[in-house]
């Protein structure tokens, strides 16, 4: 069924669904409530002075409408409850007047004012309410009502047959589940709260048994790929980490371990290492390269940003500096001429390893005998970008890195498919970055501060949460610190702007200076988030700090703290200070990830713009912990059931289920 052969769907309407992301019956039948609201008939009297209830009455004048402004109404009629008279009033339902005649009792939803004697409606129902009734509230616009959704998708309910069952049925029958029809019927027009409940069990269960069915599915597929074994010397790759000038952390030597041993083995590698800024993943990554490199194979390491690019490629020719090794650099805004001698020399072998961006990832980029595939960030590409870089070799080993810190009982089961190590000690001579909440009335001291850092030649970093000005959020943009910043120094400082709008060239010469330290203030949107590495810079200002989630803004901080000077990190806000305390108390990201957690939900779990794990519909990772390892147990179990292996429909309907993917 199309939704334009459901009754009410015309070309507006489809328009309007659209919106909400609409497009067709699955859609539409799984478009989940935010709320029920119930409802059973009062008998009014002044206990209920302006609170939300449901009145029956009898329509005894013919309404009127005003038009207050163009696209304002507002409608009005005297009727009759309980033998009192009353006025009801209905904002922007002037469509409603040709069907409340004299003498028709319909329901009033809403509030009654006692000193006006009138009755402020939110809803009209055209019929009398007799019993209690619950009715699902939807997200919507201004130009769809939830009565009309809620009729439209009664239409639908009659073609829910049509809707495919996810759910194994020894399952069903295990939770003693309804099936999805009658699922679906509880969830829009349930006859009472625990058929609600029932639905929402359903649905929850539903999309987090799929998810981790596909999540052990792939984990399942990656251990039956095998690929030739890499040898290499171990006391060649011991003397190179003995040539570092720092020592290993106890967490990164256990990373390391791990990566090595998944070299030296017939199963193809596939591992993430999560890590907390600043606690040492790329010189593990590094190592891992050069091991590689040992057992006569080529690496690639894809960044999300020119800038990262351009950074490791700086560090990998420092550290690589005594070795044979022959590195490349390959990003977007390179010279035609320039770029075509890279993929030649990396076709030809001449090249080791090669750094870049998802420029690397273009049909033309050919490696000599690809081995080792390393994704710093690995949350900033898509599923089909990763594959894309490892189709470039025979079959590379993989090594996923990521500095967003997630609570290790979420990265084990949501990263089911990666074989996981964390990194949770910082290199040894870092001090912690003390962090202090500041009301902008309290900006003079952050002012004092840097100009003493300056002073010191040291640098600071300072985050707006927007590039321009917007008239309707009272955020601070760069360009306005930038002005601010420039009258509270007298234009002495040099100071240099970085957002994401900038061309690659104009971003990377604008942090080449503030590397050189020829800029003393770099004012930035959070592009500087990840991976930058100045050493020399000792604060961190945000601006609106309200606006972030805890983890993003440990991120930002963590630009910070990169050396053995005292640093800090300053948090700019009015609002929300008693959230943002836990990043006074901590310095640790996993911690900092679990109290985001418990306070934003997983939703927010990586702040306002990114997400490095999977948006569900209804289900929520901080709520619904308990049914998310039940699916990932039952979907683990099903998976290597008789049932499922002689059920090839199931198997299909998992492939074609793209939104998984």
């Amino acid at each position: 069924m199309e939704l334009t052969d459901i009754k009410g769907v015309g070309p507006k309407m489809l328009n309007n669904l659209h919106t909400l992301n609409i497009y067709t019956l699955e859609d539409l039948l799984t478009y989940f409530p935010y709320r029920y609201d119930l409802f059973e008939p009062a008998t009014l009297d002044a206990n209920y002075n302006n609170e939300r209830i449901a009145i029956n009455v009898e329509v005894t004048t013919t309404p009127t409408t005003a038009y207050i402004k163009r696209n304002f109404n507002k409608l009005q009629f005297r009727c009759e409850h309980n033998q009192k008279s009353m006025y009801a009033v209905i904002f922007n339902r002037a469509f409603l007047k040709p069907h409340i005649t004299l003498g028709k009792t319909i329901t009033l939803i809403g509030k009654y004012n006692l000193n006006k004697n009138t009755f402020i409606c939110d809803d009209i129902k055209l019929t009398p309410l007799t019993n209690k009734e619950i009715i699902p509230i939807y997200h919507t616009n201004k130009n769809l009502k939830n009565n009309d959704l809620r009729k439209i998708i009664s239409s639908a309910l009659m073609d829910a047959s049509a809707l495919k069952n996810y759910i194994p049925e020894p399952l069903l029958e295990k939770y003693e589940m309804p099936s999805k029809k009658q699922a679906l019927r509880m969830l829009h027009e349930p006859h009472n709260f625990n058929e609600a409940k029932k639905a929402i069990f359903f649905f929850k269960y539903e999309e987090l048994f799929l998810f981790m069915f596909k999540v052990n599915y792939m984990k399942q597929a990656q251990e039956n790929i095998s690929k030739e074994a890499k040898h290499f010397s171990p006391q060649m790759v011991n003397n190179f980490i003995k040539s570092l000038p720092f020592t290993l952390t106890t967490s990164q030597e256990e990373a390391l371990a791990l990566i090595l041993a998944d070299l030296k083995s017939y199963k193809k590698m596939n591992r993430l290492v999560l890590g907390d800024v600043g606690s040492g993943k790329t010189i593990i990554s590094f190592i891992a390269m050069y091991a590689n490199f040992l057992a006569g194979y080529q690496s690639v390491l894809m960044t999300p940003t020119e800038v990262l690019a351009r950074q490791h490629y700086e560090s990998a020719l420092n550290y690589f500096k005594n070795t044979n090794l022959k590195i490349g650099l390959l990003v977007g805004n390179q010279p035609k001429k320039e770029k075509e001698e890279i993929l030649t020399n990396l076709l030809s072998g001449e090249y080791d390893i090669l750094i870049g961006t998802h420029a690397i990832i273009e049909e033309n980029v050919k490696f000599y005998r690809l081995g080792l595939v390393i994704t710093d960030e690995q949350h900033r590409f898509g599923v089909k970008q990763r594959e894309v870089l490892k189709s470039k070799g025979e079959v590379p080993d993989a090594l996923y890195m990521s500095a967003t810190p997630i609570p290790r009982s979420y990265a084990l089961t949501i990263y089911g498919d990666l074989d996981v190590s964390f990194i949770t000690h910082k290199p040894m001579g870092r001090k912690e970055i003390i962090t202090k909440i500041k009301k902008y009335s309290e900006l003079k001291d952050v002012l004092s501060h840097i100009l003493e850092e300056i002073k010191n030649n040291h640098q600071v970093y300072v985050v707006a949460s927007l590039i321009d000005d917007n008239e309707e959020l009272d955020l601070k943009s760069v360009g306005l610190l930038k002005e601010k910043f420039n009258l509270a120094f007298n234009n002495k400082i040099p100071i240099e702007v970085l957002h994401g709008k900038l061309k690659a060239s104009e971003k990377e010469a604008i942090m080449e200076r503030f590397k050189n330290n020829e800029t003393k203030i770099l004012i930035s949107t959070t592009v500087i988030e990840v991976g930058v590495d100045v050493k020399n810079a000792t604060i961190m200002v945000i601006f609106d700090a309200d606006r972030f989630g805890l983890a993003t803004l440990h991120q930002l901080r963590g630009r910070v703290g990169r050396n053995n000077l005292d640093s800090y990190c300053y948090l700019i806000c009015d609002h929300e200070i008693e959230r943002l305390k836990v990043l006074e108390e901590s310095n640790d990201g996993f911690y900092i990830s679990e109290k985001d957690l418990e306070l934003r939900g997983a939703g927010d779990l990586f702040g306002i713009r990114q997400s490095g794990i999977k948006t569900f519909k209804i289900a929520n990772l901080k709520t619904d912990a308990k049914i998310l390892m039940q699916a990932k147990a039952d979907s683990e179990e099903y998976l290597n059931s008789k049932e499922y292996k002689n059920n090839l429909s199931y198997y299909q309907i998992l492939k074609e289920l793209s939104h998984l993917n």
